[in-house]
């Protein structure tokens, strides 16, 4: 597991749960700046609190509760309490959960949560034998365990998540910048000028933006850029050229907001994600 001090974390693929991503961690003093995941999050607390920034109001998960956030919801994440918190967590992607929902609920639409913090032990249970499973290789138990918490947080805590349709002026124009940073992710322009190009004022803009996608439009590209970056680590580039790349100034600015997104060093994901890969070749 990465990590200094009392603060442990390793973000991790499982070859038997595609697209699945695991993590197991300890933090004591980490901040989580505020971000979206493509995909869902199913965090169980073992021990401590977690403290978390989402839809409007901090959520507090302490132990036997799971922290749910659902995908492209901006949220934070720091300790609770002086000696931290300890979690496993499980990041299914939104087409896997939609397959589960379909089987085993009655839910209509794109599945969601409808709470982000569910007391409810056995779950967190689970998760963490998900973990488990996945740490001692039995594929069989990791996917049984891993339909079965997420079935169970579903019909506990489920419903269909609402569609975003932009229908405001100010929604369109949050929208046609949003599309201008994700062509120009390695060099964007100012506030003023992507204001100018967009017609409007750059305070109109800003607020617009923070209306539609939870986060000011630098915080958003800097969030975009780290996902980025994590396709790139994923297919193999090296942390310098991928941090180039999505538009970084070099490595340690990366890896500064890469931690703070991640939780771990664009490095150690790099390092269990070719583990995965290597897996899945085979023998040579």
């Amino acid at each position: 597991m990465a990590g200094t001090g009392q603060e442990r974390a390793r973000h991790w693929q499982y070859a038997e749960l595609p697209g699945v991503d695991l993590l197991r961690a300890r933090y004591v003093r980490k901040t989580f700046v505020r971000h979206t995941h493509e995909h869902f999050v199913i965090a169980a607390i073992a021990d401590g609190v977690e403290v978390f920034h989402h839809g409007g109001a901090d959520r507090y998960a302490g132990p036997g509760t799971l922290a749910l956030v659902n995908p492209d919801t901006p949220h934070t994440g720091r300790a609770g309490v002086p000696e931290g918190w300890r979690y496993g967590a499980l990041y299914p992607p939104p087409d896997l959960v939609a397959q589960i929902a379909a089987e085993t609920t009655s839910l209509r639409g794109a599945p969601g949560f409808t709470a982000p913090v569910l007391d409810d032990p056995y779950a967190v249970g689970l998760v963490h034998q998900v973990l488990r499973a996945a740490d001692e290789g039995n594929a069989l138990a990791a996917d049984t365990l891993l339909r079965v918490a997420v079935t169970r947080l579903l019909r506990l805590n489920g419903g269909a998540l609402p569609q975003r349709v932009p229908r405001t002026a100010g929604a369109r124009t949050a929208a046609r910048a949003r599309a201008v940073l994700e062509e120009r992710i390695v060099r964007p322009p100012t506030l003023e000028s992507l204001a100018a190009e967009l017609g409007t004022s750059p305070f109109a803009l800003l607020r617009a933006f923070r209306d539609a996608y939870g986060m000011p439009p630098h915080a958003w590209l800097t969030d975009v850029r780290v996902r980025r970056a994590r396709g790139l680590l994923d297919a193999g580039v090296l942390p310098s050229e991928a941090a180039l790349a999505v538009g970084f100034t070099d490595q340690p600015h990366l890896n500064r907001h890469f931690t703070r997104i991640v939780g771990v060093p664009p490095g150690a994901y790099q390092r269990e994600r070719k583990n995965v890969q290597d897996l899945r070749r085979g023998p040579a």
